[in-house]
């Protein structure tokens, strides 16, 4: 029987360490504290570092592992912390007692999902991406709720549909307040601003291959750009000596804590399409040049891509075919249509969703409300 609850029962959060996992998470949690509810987050030694992005919230770290590692000594281990982690999370949610219990996946979210599952307690999952996450999968079919940013993901079964939402990707408050801002002017004596950011670790891809192309511009389009780069520390140096042996003014650096206001002041984007960055174009209607992330497991910043490049918002670049010689030739022809960017900017923004926050703590609302009534009464019977 699940345990009784108070007005006091707090909503637990739980999540991988990574920037995808925790950017939703974390803008779900600040609107759930303005509706006056307690937020517990449940996550690895990488979410420790995020604790300022979370207001009000209460911090627990969870022992994980995966089961997914080659080896018999590997897979033993991954398992062994699994089971910790479970039992770690069943005293946590015991001393908790919490209304709703949220997964946005990731390995690290799965000792809390199993122990509420265990539980009883009503539970959720949100996936991020155009293809639903290995974490996510493994418990989709014991949870009550779950909610989707993309229609159909590759990966969620037929029988899982009904009980599936699109409520979106949640994006953070700095990201939905550049919006209203319009695409930038675009008038030939204007500088042309070209933002580029690989996400939380940089892509060195774009540090190799992005000056190139800029370097071999013509000198009418060249000199028009001003550009924004993230790239890894130890690439700046190599990357600003390169804009700077061509006269071009060029701001350079690992972290950009203002990057929503630098993506609505730009006029093409040059990134990966990791789910948050292709929801924050689209909330904020900014055209792109997507680059997906190779390795990514099962190909899902290609599936998270495909749904902006549908809608006429972006562009995909594999990065096998992400030369210099090529970038320049799209960097030129964009450059020279800008009717095309603007329609491109006006497509990605139809795309966003930035009341995504606002419609998963709904969710969670109805899943506590109605939900816990149900499990107390089957808990009674």
């Amino acid at each position: 029987m699940m345990a009784a609850l108070s007005q006091d029962s707090p909503i637990i959060i739980a999540a991988g360490g990574t920037g995808g996992h925790l950017f939703p998470a974390q803008a779900l949690a600040v609107e759930l504290r303005r509706r006056a509810r307690r937020v517990v987050l449940v996550t690895d030694d990488r979410g420790l570092k995020w604790h300022d992005q979370f207001p009000d919230t209460e911090f627990h770290r969870t022992i994980s592992g995966t089961v997914t590692q080659s080896g018999v000594l590997a897979r033993s281990i991954g398992l062994a912390k699994l089971v910790l982690g479970t039992v770690q999370a069943l005293y946590l949610l015991f001393l908790k007692r919490p209304r709703v219990v949220i997964g946005f996946g990731g390995y690290p979210s799965l000792p809390t999902m199993f122990a509420a599952i265990l539980r009883r307690d009503p539970t959720f999952v949100h996936e991020q991406n155009g293809v639903m996450g290995r974490a996510n999968r493994l418990i989709a079919s014991r949870v009550d709720q779950i909610a989707l940013t993309f229609p159909d993901p590759i990966g969620l079964k037929p029988s899982l549909r009904e009980k599936s939402e699109i409520t979106g990707n949640p994006v953070r408050e700095s990201v939905v307040d550049m919006r209203d801002v319009p695409y930038p002017h675009m008038a030939p004596e204007d500088p042309f601003n070209l933002l580029i950011f690989g996400g939380s670790q940089g892509a060195k891809v774009f540090s190799d291959v992005v000056p190139k192309a800029v370097a071999a511009l013509p000198s009418d389009v060249r000199d028009t750009f001003r550009i924004t780069q993230q790239c890894r520390e130890e690439e700046k140096s190599q990357v600003e000596t390169a804009y700077r042996a061509m006269n071009v003014r060029a701001t350079v650096r690992p972290f950009f804590d203002d990057l929503p206001r630098r993506m609505a002041e730009a006029h093409l984007v040059v990134c990966r399409s990791g789910a948050s960055t292709v929801c924050e174009l689209s909330v904020i209607g900014r055209p792109a040049l997507l680059v997906p992330l190779p390795g990514a497991i099962d190909g899902d910043q290609s599936a998270n891509a495909a749904t902006l490049v549908k809608a006429g918002g972006a562009w995909l670049i594999q990065e096998s075919d992400f030369t210099a010689d090529d970038l320049t030739e799209k960097l030129v022809q964009l450059y020279r249509a800008p009717e095309r960017l603007q329609t491109a900017a006006g497509a990605a923004r139809a795309q966003g969703r930035p009341d995504a926050a606002k419609q998963l703590a709904d969710t969670v609302e109805r899943l506590a409300n109605y939900t816990t009534a149900t499990h107390v009464a089957k808990g009674a019977a």
